[in-house]
């Protein structure tokens, strides 16, 4: 059997980010991945209990490591301390990636649990800074599992199709 991908629930198009939308532009390019039965969907904040919509949430002036060491905060825009909720969305995604056998995730960058290039920078101006959200953090350091972006997942995808 192929390995198994943890991919991010938006990517799939379910409209579970933080105001209701998805990020589906992959989901065609990883139907092939789908039909072979390797993506586990999953969206940790979901699982997390976090509702849809939801405030927009940022890491303050960290990364997704420090907050997981409780060393930094994530926040809402409105300045409700939601650390907690997040770092539950990290761990039950290393549960999720435990229990499916997986061997790698493919995660939405930007997120504050998922983000695996980049972040925002916890103003809330929509700006970015390299770094990883909790989940990606987590998954990286217990077992240092393949987080790629979604332009590298479908890359593969489009590879994999040519060599048949």
């Amino acid at each position: 059997m192929k390995d198994k991908i943890l991919v991010s629930a938006c990517l799939m198009g379910f409209q579970v980010r933080y105001n209701g939308s998805h990020k589906a532009q992959l989901a065609n390019a990883l139907s092939r991945w789908q039909s072979e039965g390797r993506l586990v969907t999953h969206c940790p904040e979901l699982a997390a209990g976090l509702p849809i919509p939801r405030r927009p949430a940022e890491i303050l002036d960290a990364q997704g490591a420090d907050v997981m060491q409780n060393r930094a905060q994530i926040v809402e825009s409105d300045g409700q301390d939601v650390t907690a909720h997040y770092q539950l969305a990290a761990w039950l995604a290393l549960k999720a990636v435990q229990e499916e056998g997986c061997t790698a995730a493919l995660l939405t960058d930007g997120s504050p649990t998922c983000g695996s290039q980049f972040i925002y920078d916890g103003t809330f101006n929509g700006r970015r800074k390299p770094g990883a959200g909790v989940a990606a953090a987590l998954l990286r350091e217990k077992r240092d599992y393949g987080i790629f972006r979604a332009a590298t997942a479908a890359a593969a995808c489009l590879d994999e199709t040519k060599g048949e």
